[in-house]
């Protein structure tokens, strides 16, 4: 099979459907091909709601066939090689499509195979991911007694790096709620040295986490999970007699070469080696991620196997026919969904200057994402940043009149837009391909 198409979409999530639904409503004659093999395409940023009981996980999914654009050819297989000298796409199924136009955004994929023992650990028991299956977190939150109730996160770029925390916070109120906050110890491990990369909202969220009472321990790569004993091991990554991570008692480096046991604030740890294990009675984790294999082994990719493309057009480096949003490009930005917002009328108006003059359009992307980092039930906070980490709110969302003056600060009515708002919009206008 052998088919060409004017603009090759590879991916049916929030950037396909979006970049495809925008060009479609543009220019109704163009001929667009999308190559997706899900029967189902689902709203994730509710994940983290549906983690705490206050969302249905029924109403997160939609049938993919009815996200499509109409008018878009949907081609219901794995994309598995690429040929850009060729313009060609190969499936594993051995078809091949071939392109004017080339659109990447396939998404990235769960890795649980970079940490030991969390393919065997994860959705299991007391480990628990809103990443992979919202549902058992909540089983899991449900279930818990009380003890070391440890949220963590990988050394790799994620969907959504605000979401570890968010459920944390959840976790906590609904731990008050049921009379088992003084009985649990929260721990908030980390690889990072802050617990969010723009100030005026590190400031907000470590407020937030010094009225909970969370223990956060920063500099700690997860590099291993016994679920049986119950351990998650960590790699320290700073010299812990600097001052800079707060989590072995007096920086006594010296202990690295034993194998002992002993409380830390009121938590048991373990060091083996030079590893470092906090025990946990129900651990919440968001997975390692990575760019597909697909990605990474081809000849789109960068050093990092992510889609290298140019910051502000998001044109590849090097074929100037092929262009890449979303979590599978290497934008030095966080990779959500309101950064696709962003990114999909850019990629947009690129292709359609090129196929009418053969140059790019002037506009340019920012580097614009946001983060809704959730703080409690009926409470968060919107970070929104560039490319230079600076708080930058979006003039389009003050236009609504549930928007407060200043969203780096916990209110209400910023939960009503991570609640109602933003899923509306979502399948109602981005979907739809009409800009937001």
């Amino acid at each position: 099979m052998l088919k060409h198409f004017q603009i090759l979409v590879i991916g049916g999530g929030t950037a396909g459907i979006m970049v495809s639904s925008m060009l479609k409503r543009k220019k109704s004659s163009l001929n667009i091909g999308l190559i997706e093999p899900a029967e189902k395409h689902y709203y994730q940023p509710a994940w983290t709601l549906v983690g705490a009981n206050t969302y249905n996980f029924e109403n997160t999914v939609k049938p993919m066939a009815s996200v499509i654009p109409k008018g878009v050819e949907w081609i219901k297989e794995f994309a598995d090689k690429f040929e850009p000298e060729n313009n060609t796409v190969i499936t594993k199924e051995g078809n091949e499509f071939t392109y004017d136009y080339l659109v990447v955004s396939p998404g990235l994929k769960i890795a649980p195979e970079l940490v030991e023992g969390l393919q065997e650990a994860m959705d299991k028991g007391v480990v628990c991911s809103n990443y992979t299956n919202p549902a058992h977190t909540w089983e899991t939150l449900k279930k818990f007694k009380g003890g070391t109730a440890l949220f963590t996160q990988p050394a790799t770029p994620i969907k959504c790096g605000g979401a570890p925390q968010k459920i944390m916070y959840l976790a906590d109120e609904h731990f008050r709620k049921t009379h088992l906050r003084e009985h649990t110890d929260i721990v908030f491990a980390l690889p990072g040295g802050s617990i969010f990369g723009v100030k005026v909202i590190a400031d907000t969220l470590m407020d937030v986490i010094g009225k909970k009472d969370i223990n956060v321990r920063f500099f700690h790569k997860l590099v291993k999970v016994d679920a049986d004993k119950k351990i998650a091991w960590y790699a320290i990554e700073k010299d812990l007699s600097s001052g800079g991570c707060v989590t072995l008692a007096d920086g006594d480096e010296a202990s690295l070469d034993k194998d002992i046991q002993y409380n830390y604030k009121d938590v048991k740890v373990s060091i083996k080696g030079d590893l470092y294990g906090i025990h946990f009675d129900m651990m919440h984790l968001a997975p390692p991620q990575s760019a597909p294999d697909f990605i990474r082994n081809s000849s789109l990719a960068s050093e990092t196997g992510w889609v290298d493309v140019n910051s502000k057009t998001m044109q590849h480096a090097k074929f100037s026919n092929v262009f890449s949003l979303g979590d599978v490009s290497n934008l030095p930005t966080s990779k959500t969904g309101a950064a696709i917002r962003k990114q999909a009328p850019i990629v947009v108006a690129n292709i359609l200057k090129l196929i009418k003059n053969n140059i790019l359009s002037t506009k340019e992307y920012t580097g614009y994402t946001s983060c809704p980092l959730v703080t409690g039930y009926g409470k968060m906070v919107l970070a929104e940043f560039d490319y230079e980490k600076v708080f930058q709110p979006d003039p389009k969302l003050k236009q609504f009149p549930l928007m407060v003056g200043d969203s780096s600060k916990e209110h209400w009515r910023l939960w009503i837009l991570k609640k109602y708002l933003l899923p509306y919009l979502y399948w109602n206008k981005m979907m739809k391909g009409i800009e937001v």
